[in-house]
């Protein structure tokens, strides 16, 4: 009988059932590449927040842990942790057990959604964004945005773009060493660097590599749209399992990324929408 070598991955994100975020692209992108999501949900929603009205919102914070007590019940394994958008402090002490319980000898990916835009999300809390940094200790991987690393260097944001390309590149370049002394963090992927010839970098770092520091540079696109951080973010750890090595997951993310939201920018899809992820499954494949 075969082996089943499958790649099993804990994902700690909220279920928004419709708007092509967090779980809804999660769980189809590393499906197809051939990993199997198994999803704690923090939250349910109709709809993600942005751009729709009436929203039908449940918490499943008290949920979350009696699921992971029957997965160590169960002697369940996993090969990557993977953890997203989180709802409350609570939310955050729960994910940071949930390492603990599973965590030990396979990678843990935290992507710190705590704002965006140089704003903080306005369910973050000072406490939230706090309890946030600690969680990024226990990671091996963090794909913080500009904004966000500047909020776990704890200083007020600085817009890129008004900075010669150099100086940009220069500053990131700080804030991700400083991630890294404060964090000791691994492996990091700072996103969402924008520069003022109309590009966008993002600077990966791999403490275990002999070339520690890469920068992957593309051309900005017109639009954002909703799920593109974890449709990036997906892509690095679905790379990462299949054994390529980090810089070379970080810059194949950025271009599936830019690929994809270049597509959905032809069609009339609304942005709340989300990406054209149905139709463009198949640059995973190339």
């Amino acid at each position: 009988m075969l082996c089943d070598d499958t790649k099993r991955i804990l994902a700690v994100h909220d279920l928004s059932c419709f708007g092509r975020c967090a779980l809804t692209v999660i769980i189809p992108t590393l499906s197809a590449m051939g990993a199997a999501v198994v999803p704690l949900p923090t939250a349910l929603l109709s709809t993600h927040t942005g751009g729709f009205d009436n929203i039908v919102f449940r918490d499943l914070s008290d949920m979350m842990q009696p699921i992971l007590d029957h997965y160590k019940m169960m002697d369940m394994k996993f090969d990557a942790i993977y953890t997203g958008f989180l709802g409350s402090a609570g939310q955050i002490d729960t994910v940071a057990h949930a390492i603990d319980m599973f965590g030990e000898g396979i990678p843990v990916l935290v992507d710190p959604v705590m704002g965006d835009d140089g704003e903080v999300y306005q369910t973050y809390t000072p406490e939230m964004c706090r309890r946030m940094r600690e969680l990024c200790r226990k990671a091996e991987i963090i794909t913080p945005n500009l904004t966000e690393a500047y909020l776990l260097c704890d200083e007020d944001y600085k817009d890129t773009s008004v900075l010669p390309p150099n100086e940009a590149l220069a500053e990131a370049e700080r804030l991700r060493v400083k991630i890294s002394e404060l964090y000791g963090t691994k492996k990091l992927a700072l996103t969402g660097v924008e520069l003022s010839d109309d590009r966008i970098a993002t600077i990966s770092y791999d403490s275990t590599c002999r070339e520690r520091e890469s920068v992957h540079i593309i051309h900005k696109v017109k639009y954002g749209y909703p799920g593109t951080g974890d449709l990036f973010a997906s892509v690095l750890l679905g790379r990462l399992l299949s054994g390529m090595d980090f810089h070379s997951a970080v810059d194949n993310a950025c271009r599936i990324t830019a690929e994809m939201i270049t597509d959905t920018a032809k069609y009339d899809t609304p942005r709340r929408e989300g990406l054209r992820l149905e139709k463009n499954i198949y640059k995973l494949f190339e």
